[in-house]
């Protein structure tokens, strides 16, 4: 099985193994804070990020996702373009996908800071529950949950001065949280995969059914875009910058056929 391994694909699965090793023996959020892509308004962020956060990964599970991925679509791009092609791609939509993503924190955040302040200067129940909207989709049980937690804290400034600190607090934890992953160059993978071999079949394993690669990845985008909308509560995954790697995948390959039509 492991004879169909490319010389790019090879050595990109043995270094994000070994990185993560290196993560675990260590135990330390340093390296996460250091070398994973911190919001560019953070205290932590560096530029070259663009390039250490998609060698490192969060969970077991994280990673093992990322590399059977790799390991599948692959060996078939790199055989097709050569393995100086394949990682100049791999390379351009993780970091593609970074760039982008920052983009979209950025004005995410900046929503974020405007809704802060407006609950500091105009503290009530509404601005609360806005400063809430504006990280999350609440739902209407939430929303009036929020509510009532103002109400019970109106008319004592020492409870509304705790939830402005709250307040604080999550502005805070949501600008220093930082994207770890190679889930951008994956979907660039992803995306020039369904865009040279469209009627591949892929076997799925849940449920285990053929499908088309075109649809696959499609459907796959379509879910990634319905999640990044909803913007649930407890949900830590990086929709945008999954999106935002297929986008550079798509645009980068349509640029290649642009430039040498005979050999696509």
């Amino acid at each position: 099985m492991f004879g169909r391994l490319t010389p790019v694909v090879k050595n990109l699965l043995l270094i994000n193994v070994v990185i993560f090793v290196i993560q675990q023996l260590l135990s330390s959020e340093a390296i996460i804070y250091i070398f994973g892509l911190n919001n560019i308004k953070s205290d932590y962020f560096y530029p070259f990020q663009y390039i250490t956060y998609m060698f490192l990964h969060g969970t077991f599970m994280h990673l093992f996702f990322n590399m059977f991925a790799i390991f599948i679509f692959g060996p078939i791009l790199e055989g097709y373009w050569g393995p100086k092609r394949f990682l100049i791609f791999y390379m351009v939509a993780g970091i593609g996908s970074g760039l982008l993503y920052s983009g979209i924190e950025y004005f995410d955040y900046k929503n974020t800071v405007d809704a802060y302040d407006n609950f500091n200067a105009n503290p009530d129940a509404r601005s609360y529950v806005d400063f809430y909207e504006s990280i999350y989709n609440l739902d209407n049980k939430q929303e009036a949950q929020l509510m009532q937690e103002y109400e019970n804290a109106s008319g004592n400034p020492t409870m509304v001065g705790r939830l402005k600190n709250e307040t604080r607090e999550v502005l805070m934890r949501i600008k220093n949280i930082p994207t770890v992953g190679a889930s951008g160059a994956i979907f660039g993978i992803l995306a020039a995969f369904a865009l040279l071999f469209p009627n591949t079949q892929l076997m799925l394993l849940f449920p285990p059914i053929p499908i088309k690669a075109k649809y696959f990845v499609l459907i796959y985008a379509g879910i990634e875009l319905f999640q990044g909308i909803q913007r649930a509560p407890g949900d830590n995954v990086a929709h945008y910058a999954h999106l935002a790697g297929a986008l550079v995948g798509f645009i980068l390959v349509k640029y290649w056929q642009s430039k040498n039509p005979g050999t696509y």
